[in-house]
């Protein structure tokens, strides 16, 4: 009877173990089905506030996909490429500039054809509905006389004409006279070029440049920007030594049968003319000396420096005899001189300031006179990139934009070499140039008295007619 009631008591036991197993994973089962719960109440929230943002995103995506659309419709309908030309050096052929106004629309109708066919070959993906702007800036007046010097034309009117045409082909075509003075047409083509480089509307330019060192420094600063890729430099003369480097980082492209491909030089008209000897010109007569000249009313000599005159009375009165003897006789030159007043020497006139004036030789080529130059000294200021214009001509265009240095102080002897460092630059104007204030060079600075070249060769940013040049002075230029 015992041994069953323990095997009841085990058997109880063992169904209390396996009842309180039954309850504990009841209760761990319905606590997992809580989480599980409240997870899915959390994913089910989100799914649908990921809904509703997707739904917000479309709608936005779409609003900005045509605002998107529209605003470049806009831009494609207001897009241009700038033609920007120097045409104080980047001249038109002959032949297109002297048929005068004719020739000025034949020019623009050749310049717009040829930068559409760049356009369309190098901007495929430009919208045909672009514009072709071209500001062409030169001194209008300079540049006829240049041009009727060389014989291009016969009277500097013809290019007034050509440019009336140039300007009025096109509605966008632009020839501005930006009339005399040095570096005018260079500070409104620069500033033209950087207002429109950030221009979003401005898809392309093309400048025209290739004749002027000057611009050297421009196209440095422009290289460094994020916009440089918008600029295609346009040749006419080939390109002097500081800008062909340039031609590596910006595009270039030259329109044949358009511009001309040499300066204009007419420097050599003078050699065309015969050399007057000034020695050879007679002498002007001698001035009168202090012997009598004829200077009376009556055919009398006078000494020089007295005027007779009648009207006045003498200084002493002649006596009785002699006034019956010789009545209503006129005064001698020495009765005259003995009443005249005793000669008082005048002090010389002031000495006025003489003009400035640029020396020129006979074939009316300027001369620069050359300089002594110390090489290590010529580096060292180099390096310092003083501004040229600055210190020297005291007018620097840029102000406080400029790149190069206006603060510093330099030496009298840096100056003088600061003014080597200007001249080692070619002047756009060459041995023609006029101007007082010029800081630039007119002739190689490396080139040995009497001799055609220089150490550089054909390697000289000089050009050929800058060398070789006669140092002997025989006239000058008052400015």
């Amino acid at each position: 009877m015992e041994s069953q009631i323990d095997t009841y008591c085990r058997s109880y036991e063992s169904l209390c173990g396996m009842e309180t197993a039954k309850n504990k994973l009841i209760e761990e089962m319905l606590g997992q089905l809580q989480k599980l719960s409240q997870e899915y109440q959390q994913a089910r929230l989100d799914h649908e506030r990921e809904i509703q943002f997707n739904r917000d995103f479309q709608r936005e995506k779409s609003k900005l996909l045509g605002e998107i659309k529209e605003y470049r419709g806009q831009t494609e309908r207001a897009s241009f490429v700038l033609v920007l030309i120097d045409g104080d050096g980047m001249i038109f052929e002959d032949v297109l500039v002297q048929k005068g106004e004719t020739g000025g629309k034949e020019a623009a109708g050749l310049l717009w054809t040829a930068v559409r066919d760049y356009v369309r070959a190098t901007m495929p993906d430009l919208s045909s509905e672009y514009k072709i702007v071209t500001r062409l800036y030169a001194n209008l007046k300079g540049l006829g006389e240049t041009c009727r010097k060389a014989g291009i034309v016969e009277d500097s009117s013809v290019v007034e004409n050509f440019a009336r045409g140039f300007t009025g082909s096109k509605q966008l075509f632009d020839f501005v006279d930006v009339g005399s003075g040095k570096d005018r047409a260079d500070e409104k083509i620069s500033a033209t070029l950087q207002l429109n480089l950030s221009n979003v509307h401005c898809r392309h330019i093309l400048f025209g440049c290739s004749h002027d060192n000057g611009y050297a420094r421009l196209l440095e600063d422009i290289a460094q920007e994020p916009d440089a890729g918008k600029i295609s430099l346009l040749e006419g003369v080939p390109f002097e030594r500081e800008l062909a480097q340039f031609k590596a980082t910006f595009s270039a492209v030259k329109f044949d049968s358009l511009f001309r491909s040499s300066k204009i030089y007419t420097y050599q008209q003078y050699h065309n003319q015969p050399y007057t000897d000034y020695t050879s010109i007679p002498s002007l007569p001698s001035p009168p000396t202090a012997n009598a000249v004829p200077n009376g009313t009556n055919g009398q000599r006078v000494p020089t420096g007295f005027a007779p005159n009648h009207t006045q009375g003498l200084a002493r009165t002649p006596s009785s005899s002699t006034s019956e003897s010789n009545p209503a006789q006129p005064p001698s030159w020495a009765t005259k001189a003995m009443s005249a007043p005793a000669f008082q020497p005048q002090p010389p006139p002031p000495q006025q300031p003489q003009p400035p004036t640029i020396p020129r030789n006979k074939y009316g080529q300027r001369i620069d006179p050359l300089l002594k130059m110390d090489p290590t000294e010529f580096k060292r200021v180099q390096k310092i990139k003083m501004c040229n214009v600055h210190f020297i001509r005291r007018d620097c265009p840029f102000g406080d934009d400029c790149t190069h240095i206006h603060s510093y102080k330099p030496t009298k002897n840096e100056l003088d070499i600061l003014k080597q460092v200007a001249r080692s630059t070619p002047c756009r104007f060459g041995t023609e140039c006029d101007e007082i204030k010029c800081i630039y060079g007119h002739r190689c600075p490396h080139q040995a008295e009497g001799q055609k070249g220089c150490r550089y060769g054909s390697n000289c940013k000089f050009p050929d007619h800058m060398h070789g040049i006669d140092t002997r002075a025989v006239r000058t230029t008052k400015v």
